[in-house]
């Protein structure tokens, strides 16, 4: 295997448990039902968000549709929330990619902000809008319905973006340095990283 495929390899090799460790954190507290709405999706997507496109929408997609297969919910439902949830996640890695081009740190901070703008705009497509679409309700009746449940959507982003993406973000972090180390070695003992 010459040295580029070993990097890819490696990187590849954990990025992909990063990945699996990922959805099963967010699938375990989701079955967990810990509190009303309880939704680690977004605060995992953000860190992923941070690293590129395709996790910012791979992640979140596949965290909807292994839930709801899990638990026998496959539906219209999960393509509206997994698509919703995959556009955010683009919208997300595009406005960290602007920050960090300006060089505004991205962090926990960010993260917490992007938690309040996240549920605002998913509750809003995923409640009044489709509601009123696929359940043939009244936006205003939908739109009205919806403020109890996004109040405590809010409540646990803002929980998971305080908790759950630091230490995600730290976890990223030290397997990109263990990457980085192993190329660095790659490269003193000769071979193309």
């Amino acid at each position: 295997m010459t040295g580029w495929g070993l990097r890819i390899g490696l990187a590849s090799a954990a990025r992909l448990a990063v990945l699996g460790a990922s959805l099963g954190v967010t699938t375990g507290l989701r079955a967990l039902r810990l509190f009303p709405n309880n939704d680690p999706i977004m605060a995992v997507m953000f860190p992923c968000a941070k690293r590129g496109r395709l996790p910012a929408v791979a992640f979140p997609v596949m965290a909807m549709v292994l839930f709801d297969v899990l638990s026998r919910r496959l539906g219209v439902w999960t393509a509206v929330t997994a698509t919703t949830y995959g556009l955010l996640g683009l919208g997300f890695s595009l406005a960290y990619s602007a920050l960090s081009a300006r060089g505004r740190r991205v962090g926990a901070a960010t993260y917490l902000a992007s938690g309040v703008v996240g549920v605002l705009v998913f509750d809003f497509i995923t409640g009044p809008v489709m509601s009123s679409l696929l359940f043939r309700m009244s936006f205003a009746d939908a739109l009205v319905g919806q403020i109890p449940f996004t109040a405590k959507h809010l409540l646990s982003v803002s929980g998971y973006a305080l908790v759950v993406s630091p230490a995600l973000e730290a976890t990223l972090r030290q397997i990109e340095r263990g990457e980085k180390a192993i190329e660095q070695k790659l490269e003193a003992m000769g071979r193309p990283a």
